[in-house]
């Protein structure tokens, strides 16, 4: 399977690629600095452009299999959603069509899965930027035509993959600790690429 992975350098992106590349996976990976992905491989092709730029987010998408996006800004906007767009549009035209979106757990009907200071606090106030980033975002992959998957991660941490988190869960679940480890995320989104049970759903991941 080809994956292109945009986001490939961010906290989550790293990881991700590792694991598609430890999975057998031929990976193309866009980044704006080639020097940043420090670790060359035999199945890792890397694109330098902007994500904002059709003409790279093409060059990137074109003949691949499947799409990860693991966009990241900090707590700034813009870059998650737009680029997220131009890369759905380049998926249009190159007639790629699976695409799995890393989002954020709290987002549409996850909201509820919150505690106060997420939901009023961080997300609320000081992440207020960055939400509204996933939330745009999640509405151009929703009004796609594409095969998406959004999963929506809680907040990151480091450590191992451990495979013990909850996945899927409605939005009335209460008792998460609102942490998962950014390894099992990445292992979780590359599961997508060859499990169908989250087809055009938003999954939570959380422990």
């Amino acid at each position: 399977m080809k994956v292109a992975i945009f986001g490939a350098t961010g906290t989550i992106g790293r990881h991700v690629v590792a694991r598609a590349l430890a999975a057998g996976y031929e990976v193309t990976a866009l980044t704006r600095d080639a020097s940043h992905i420090s670790t060359p491989h035999e199945r890792l092709r890397v694109v330098v452009g902007d994500v904002l730029d059709p003409a790279a987010v093409e060059r990137t998408v074109i003949g691949q299999d499947a799409v990860i996006v693991t966009l990241g800004a900090g707590r700034k906007g813009v870059v998650r959603a737009e680029g997220t767009r131009r890369i759905i549009e380049a998926m249009d035209r190159t007639g790629v069509k699976r695409l799995i979106c890393q989002s954020s757990l709290g987002v549409g009907d996850s909201r509820g899965n919150l505690d106060f200071v997420w939901k009023y606090i961080m997300f609320g106030m000081l992440l207020r930027q960055a939400y509204a980033d996933h939330v745009q975002q999640e509405q151009y992959v929703m009004a796609s035509d594409l095969d998406w998957t959004i999963v929506r991660p809680s907040a990151f941490t480091d450590g191992p993959a451990t495979g013990n988190f909850r996945r899927g869960f409605p939005a009335t679940e209460s008792g998460l600790s609102l942490k998962i480890s950014r390894a099992d995320i990445a292992n979780f989104l590359v599961d997508q690429l060859t499990d169908p049970t989250y087809l055009r759903r938003t999954p939570g991941i959380s422990n």
